[in-house]
């Protein structure tokens, strides 16, 4: 990780003839595929409706990019996805159990830029921390960290002056692991095993965009 910022900064001053930096952020919806998690749900703590393959979620993002040639790009990007999953039990007690999972990445964009519109397709890859919050009696704190890549294409279009409409879709790989709470894991009875929170999912995103010469 370090060698990667090495590099970023020495191509970030070292090239100054197309000095532009795009900046943005917005939301979205992300559509997750948690097996391990997802069974562990569905078979010790059920809803009364059973839990699809994909399951939604909301997710942020801010991105700030920096052009290196005018068909090239580097960035950072930092995202954040909220999940939560709740059920009632009879009127005894509710389950609930929810995480955040903060996923910053380094990136790299080819671009396709004109009169009022960029596109930029590309990937990357980063740090992926989770924090996870289960309540059956009493609510726990578990947490874990691990790493994520992405596919990422984005489309800006123009709104007025240096700001931007723009719209994105991405496609992550996250292994963050086991969370646990101490040596404590979160563990699946059924089949005696600690659950995990990696993840295959697929997102769209809508946001604002501002370029700066």
């Amino acid at each position: 990780m370090k060698k990667i910022l090495f590099l970023i900064t020495l191509l970030l001053f070292s090239s100054s003839t197309y000095a532009q930096f795009d900046f943005a952020g917005g939301m979205g919806i992300s559509f997750v595929n948690n097996s391990s998690l997802r069974d562990y749900l569905q078979i010790n703590f059920p809803s009364g409706s059973k839990l699809s393959t994909f399951n939604s979620s909301v997710e942020f993002f801010i991105e700030g990019d920096y052009s290196v040639t005018t068909s090239f790009q580097l960035g950072l990007e930092y995202a954040y996805q909220i999940y939560s999953y709740t059920a009632s039990f009879s009127g005894t007690y509710v389950y609930d159990i929810s995480y955040g999972h903060h996923k910053p990445s380094v990136l790299a964009y080819y671009v396709i830029s004109g009169n009022g519109y960029k596109f930029k397709f590309g990937g990357g890859a980063g740090l992926r921390i989770i924090s996870l919050d289960e309540k059956i009696m009493n609510t726990v704190n578990y947490s874990t960290s691990g790493f994520g890549v992405l596919l990422k294409a984005q489309g800006h279009t123009l709104l007025g002056g240096n700001f931007y409409a723009n719209i994105g879709v991405d496609l992550r790989y996250d292994l963050p692991g086991e969370p646990k709470n101490g040596s404590n894991y979160i563990v699946d009875n059924s089949i005696n095993q600690n659950v995990n929170i990696n993840s295959l999912s697929f997102g769209i995103k809508l946001g604002i965009s501002y370029f700066f010469e």
